[in-house]
């Protein structure tokens, strides 16, 4: 049984789930038989989002718009999972954010806090949050989405990849936590043709990183949902404290 047949009827919330990977994700694991609630801050794109997935997967999604680094705004997002699937199954911590493009020595604190509490703090908040409401009791799967920026430097990214580290060891450390009844791990996408990541193969310059790597093209964000689903589902039952690469390839190439 693959891992489709080995996560429907599980309940995922997915954060930054109505645009790019985080959308490809709540329809990997809606279309596989997951009840799913996405969040995202814009109530439009979030209902537009949802209504879209139901039609093309035919599987049970809701949403709930608010700002994953507000407490409150979280927690609405919990009562309305429970309120409407009954458990938390899965958390998928996909948002993120990436303010600054520049040197780590020359970033101002403001956006170096927020980069940290947006992409660090807040998958720790959640995976708590989770945790008190649901798992701790009955088990569940913690997905949080890196970066193969994690694992080198970077002239102008230095900041996000920095965040992307701690968020790995974040994972090993959650994971050896919370076992043996939840299981923690991460995927690290290389690049993935989405808008958050625009800037890097617009006008080109993704087709001469493409010819760079072993596989020959960018990721799309299906790439990722795949091994999302993978890891969510009980297919990966003895997987845990792991950081999953999905790079076409990127750090085995040969220079």
């Amino acid at each position: 049984m693959g891992s489709k047949g080995r996560i429907a009827g599980k309940v995922a919330i997915v954060t930054g789930g109505s645009r790019g990977i985080g959308r490809a994700i709540a329809a990997a694991l809606a279309g596989a038989g997951a009840k799913v609630m996405i969040t995202s801050r814009n109530e439009e794109t979030c209902a537009a989002t949802v209504e879209e997935l139901r039609a093309s997967t035919g599987g049970d999604l809701a949403y709930v718009a608010g700002h994953v680094g507000k407490t409150e705004d979280m927690q609405r997002v919990l009562d309305a999972t429970l309120e409407a699937f009954g458990a938390i199954d899965v958390l998928v911590n996909n948002a993120a954010t990436n303010p600054y493009a520049g040197p780590v020595i020359d970033i101002d604190m403001p956006r170096w806090e927020k980069t940290f509490a947006t992409n660090l703090t807040t998958p720790l908040v959640w995976t708590q949050a989770c945790w008190n409401a649901w798992m701790k009791e009955h088990g569940g799967a913690v997905i949080n989405v890196s970066s193969v920026g994690a694992y080198g430097t970077n002239a102008i990214l230095g900041v996000y990849d920095l965040t992307k580290r701690a968020l790995i060891h974040l994972t090993e450390q959650l994971a050896a936590e919370m076992g043996p009844k939840v299981r923690v791990n991460a995927v690290c996408p290389g690049l993935i043709r989405t808008d958050f990541a625009r800037a890097l193969w617009e006008d080109g310059r993704g087709d001469a990183i493409a010819q760079n790597l072993p596989m020959k093209r960018l990721g799309e964000p299906e790439d990722i949902a795949n091994t999302v689903l993978f890891l969510a589902s009980d297919a990966a039952s003895w997987l845990t404290g792991h950081a999953v690469l999905v790079d076409g390839g990127q750090l085995i190439n040969i220079s």
